[in-house]
This record gives structure tokens, C-alpha cells and sequence, in this order.
């Protein structure tokens, strides 16, 4: 999911300020950025518009194509867009005031990796804006730990972009398993003598946060394995799989923006719309993709919206991969109809990292007021873990205020029984809130409030249901 914080509580003018991203508050008057072509920085200014009395309609406002951002003000929600984007939502009948504007800036991007070459050891030392690690380096990073902890790791590739697979550069798509290893672990066979726990990263290309997360996690794992006693345990019988880049071709067009990343939410694949103008943005929203309530509410059929869902379920390659690996890790515990409970013995845990609200969502979230047959368990481990984090918990509706269709989270639990879970990880202010934290803030505030909360998790996956 993705949100931009709101204003003018600090919010997004403070985050990406501090960031590095020139943003300014309304003030009546749009600013001009320094650039070699007002042209061509007009081109790309961005807006946050503040929607009045947005939530008690927000089906319509989804029904837009716009980027909702899931974050509210009371009543309000936030739309990101173009210069012209406030006049549309008008058009349809909304409030809509300019609540900031982000100009644009002067890059200097990494290769691009149809032009960089073969991935290397030394590549997982490439960075972009402050820190944050390109896709290169996170490839670069699996195979090190790989290399470096044989007894504790195996490294799996289970599929490919879509720009690979069209031959237009990309990328593999890399999963690692992380457990002390012993006969038959690791295999992608649902019947595993562990529990499972899986993480998920970057689903939302410009949340640059979820990325370093998973990085964190895999490091947090391998380095205290026969330091710290509960990392010990959890390893022994557990086995951690993590994907840190579940969008790498998105990814790619993020840090093409350097010191100042481009907001890119969806994947590339352009052949349902290679062009979208200013303010578009093509490619499909994979967290709207997945094969469970598809095309349901806060999806869009626009190939160049924020929510576009994609030509059909799971359509993608990336999302059929991602299920396709789901589904080899997990037995399906659970029957039709979605008030139909998962098995009690139902063993498994899955926590997809987004950014930014604060908050911990479980499903249903394709529809309001929609509950599991396993809601009182789902609310319970929330609960615990907003506990830790300090975090907000629901289902995406009474947490963000509108439904969601199509995600991961609920089509693991749609089709396999096991929880899924959605960290919004971020503030609503403050110099560590937004897509765009300076890097630091992954030290000092993101990164201990998560770890806890990841071993709470992974410790729930041998009996989530219990």
C-alpha cells in the first residue's frame, strides 16, 4: 500500500524536506524549482491534494483511477498527482485543495541493469539517496549470504521480471530460506518438517523502507545464529524465508531518480498503455493483481492509475511467480467463501512490508465490514504486534478507511488458510514519515520497532491459530 503523510501537520513538507526532497506547502502559489527548463520541471511536479469528506465516498473516489494515499484526516483522504489532477477530482464532484507540492530535481541515477553487467560481491555496496540499497546490491546481498552462512541458507530463484522476461534488462526474482539447515529444509514442498515464516518487500516499488527492512531481517538472523539465544531457537525450528524485492523492475525506475527517487508504485510492464502523459504512470499495481476478489473495490481498469489491476488475475509475472512459490511452501488449510475458517492446525505466517501509516493490516481487506472465519485469532496477534510496534491494527477498511482488492495478504489467506499480514511502516509526520525517510531513520526508528514485531511472528508460525 502507500501513502504520503498528511499536511499541514509536519507531515509530508517535513519528511521529505528533511529527506532531501524539496517539498513545499501550499501557499497559494505553485514555487518553481531551479532547473535548466521550467518546461521540463513542470513535467514532473507532483501534488498532494487534500479530498474533503472523502471517506464516506470513497468507492467513487478509487473509481477515479486516482493514487488514494492510505492515509486519512478524519474524514479527508490524500490523492498524490499531477498539476491537473485537482481539477479532475473536482470535476467529479469532490473537494480537492492543494495541500502540497513536490518539484522536481536534477538525478544522478545508478546504471540502469540492461547496462551494468554481471551482478558481483561488490555490487551489494551500491546505493542511492542516503543509503538505501539498489536491486544490484540486494542481489548481491542474497548471494554473500548465501556464500557466507552454507549452513544456514539456501538461495532460490523463482522467476523472472517482466522486462526480463521480455528481453528489456531486469531481473530474477530471488527468495532466500533462512533456518540451520537439515534434511529436507528449504525444499519448495508444502509438506516441511518447520514452520514457515515469510517476508515480503518493495511489492510497492517507491516504499524504500520495506526493502531495507528485509535486509535487516536477513542480516539480524545469520549474524546472531549461536549469539542470541531466541534468534538460536527460531532458527532451529523455524524456516525464514524472505523476499526483499518482490519488484525489482519497479525498484529499478525508484532509484533511477537518485537523490531524489521517482515515486514509481507499480511494476513496467507498458503493453496495456505505454503512454499515460503527466501524472500517469504505467505498468500494473501487483498488490492489486493477485488472484482473490480481483477487481473488486479500490482496483481501477485504467492502465495508468496508481490501483490499475491488470488485464486479469494474477496476469503478471511477478505475481504469478510469487503465488506459484506460495503455494510449493504451504498446504491449503482452508475451504470456500469467506466466512469459512482456516484449519486450526493450519502452521505458517506471512508479513508483506509497505509503507507508510503506522499500522498493521489483516484481511478481509477487499471489502467494508467483511470478516474471516478466523477474525478473533487474525485481531488477537494484531493486537500483539501493534503492541510492540505502537502501531494502529484492523482490516484495511477500518484502518485506512477504504477496501483494497487483490492484495497478497488476502490471497494467502484466500487460498491457503495462512495469516497474512500488511506493516505499514512510518509515521504521519515527522522527518521519519513518508515514502522518502532520510536513511537514518531505518536505524533509529523503523528498524527497532520491526525486528520484535518480525520475531513475534515468526515465532506464531507453527500454531498461528492456537
Amino acid at each position: 500500500m502507500s501513502r504520503l503523510s498528511r499536511l499541514p501537520i509536519l507531515g509530508i513538507a517535513t519528511a521529505l524536506a528533511v529527506s532531501g526532497v524539496l517539498l513545499t506547502q501550499n501557499t497559494g502559489a505553485v514555487p518553481v524549482a531551479q532547473t535548466d527548463s521550467v518546461t521540463a520541471q513542470k513535467s514532473q511536479e507532483q501534488y498532494v491534494y487534500r479530498v474533503k469528506q472523502a471517506v464516506k465516498d470513497s468507492e467513487r473516489l478509487l473509481g477515479l483511477g486516482s493514487d488514494v494515499l492510505e492515509e486519512r484526516d478524519g474524514d479527508d483522504l490524500f490523492v498524490l498527482g499531477g498539476a491537473d489532477e485537482g481539477e479532475r477530482i473536482r470535476a467529479a464532484g469532490f473537494t480537492a485543495t492543494v495541500e502540497s507540492v513536490m518539484p522536481a530535481a536534477k538525478w544522478n541515477p545508478p546504471k540502469a541493469q540492461r547496462d551494468a553487467g554481471p551482478i558481483s560481491r561488490a555490487d551489494a555496496e551500491e546505493t542511492y539517496y542516503g543509503g538505501y540499497r539498489t536491486v544490484r546490491a540486494h542481489h548481491a546481498h542474497l548471494d554473500k549470504v548465501a556464500a557466507d552462512f552454507p549452513a544456514l541458507s539456501s538461495l532460490v530463484t523463482y522467476g523472472q521480471s517482466w522486462r526480463k522476461s521480455t528481453g528489456k534488462g531486469g531481473y530474477d526474482l530471488k527468495a532466500i530460506c533462512l533456518t540451520k539447515k537439515a534434511a529436507g529444509d528449504c525444499e519448495q514442498k508444502p509438506s516441511s518438517a518447520k514452520p514457515r515464516f515469510f517476508l515480503m518487500a518493495q511489492i510497492h516499488a517507491r516504499e524504500i523502507t520495506t526493502g531495507d527492512m528485509a535486509w535487516r531481517w536477513i542480516d539480524h538472523l545469520t549474524a546472531n545464529y549461536g549469539k542470541d539465544a531466541e534468534v538460536t531457537k527460531l532458527m532451529d525450528s523455524t524456516e525464514m524465508w524472505v523476499v526483499p524485492i518482490t519488484n525489482p523492475d519497479g525498484v529499478e525506475i525508484v532509484q533511477q531518480g537518485g537523490n531524489s527517487p521517482k515515486l514509481h508504485r507499480k511494476n513496467a510492464n507498458d503493453s496495456n498503455g505505454a503512454s499515460c502523459g503527466i501524472g500517469g504512470q504505467v505498468g500494473i499495481d501487483l498488490n492489486r493483481n493477485s488472484n482473490t476478489h480481483f477487481g473488486g473495490s479500490g482496483t481501477s481498469t485504467d492502465p495508468c492509475s496508481e490501483i490499475y489491476r491488470g488485464p486479469s488475475a494474477s496476469s503478471e509475472v511477478e505475481t504469478k511467480a510469487l503465488e506459484g512459490l506460495l503455494g510449493k511452501l504451504y498446504p491449503d488449510t482452508r475451504g470456500e467463501g469467506d466466512s469459512t475458517a482456516a484449519s486450526a492446525d493450519t502452521k505458517g505466517m506471512m508479513i508483506t512490508l509497505h509503507s507508510y501509516t503506522n499500522g498493521i493490516i489483516f484481511p478481509w481487506s477487499h471489502k467494508s465490514n467483511a470478516k474471516t472465519g478466523n477474525d478473533a485469532s487474525l485481531r488477537a496477534m494484531a493486537k500483539d504486534m501493534a503492541g510492540i510496534t505502537g502501531y494502529t491494527y484492523g482490516t484495511a477498511p477500518e484502518v485506512v478507511g477504504y477496501a483494497a482488492s487483490g492484495g497478497t495478504d488476502d490471497w494467502i489467506y484466500d487460498k491457503l488458510g495462512v495469516p497474512g499480514y500488511t506493516f505499514e511502516i512510518g509515521a504521519r509526520s515527522g522527518a521519519c514519515s513518508g515514502f522518502l525517510p532520510q536513511y537514518s531513520c531505518q536505524e533509529s526508528t523503523h528498524w527497532p520497532k520491526i525486528k520484535p514485531a518480525l520475531m513475534y511472528a515468526a515465532g506464531k508460525a507453527a500454531a498461528p491459530y492456537k
